[in-house]
């Protein structure tokens, strides 16, 4: 089982142009994946799952996520009926329901935040 959510729109933009991360945590083992992007839109979304879960770790028996558009579209329910992956959503204003992705949604924030160095002119 594995959650998802977005990180963005992170200020200031990296090099590459990018400013929003995925990021998927498997709930049993606390693993976790992500990966920048410069916009997150539902066939992004679909190829982070094909690349980043579903080739490396097998096909997940259920993946949750928050309510956004990006997650909720027809690519990805097309996605989870070709690989039989139940979806479920965590409800809407409580992100403590997905809790394990948010505390890694943190955890990343604070670790760009320590790497990015900003200078005052």
């Amino acid at each position: 089982m594995w959650g998802i959510d977005m990180i963005g729109e992170i200020k200031p933009t990296a090099s590459n142009g990018h400013c929003f991360i995925l990021v998927a945590i498997d709930y049993f083992i606390k693993w976790v994946e992500a990966a920048s992007f410069a916009s997150v839109i539902k066939n992004v979304v679909v190829r982070f799952i094909k690349q980043n879960l579903i080739c490396r770790y097998g096909i997940p028996e259920r993946i949750i996520t928050d309510n956004g558009t990006n997650f909720n579209n027809t690519m990805i329910t097309a996605l989870c009926e070709q690989f039989k992956i139940q979806h479920h959503n965590s409800s809407l204003h409580r992100p403590k329901m997905n809790g394990v992705v948010e505390a890694a949604n943190k955890n990343i924030k604070k670790i760009i935040q320590k790497m990015t160095v900003t200078y005052k002119d």
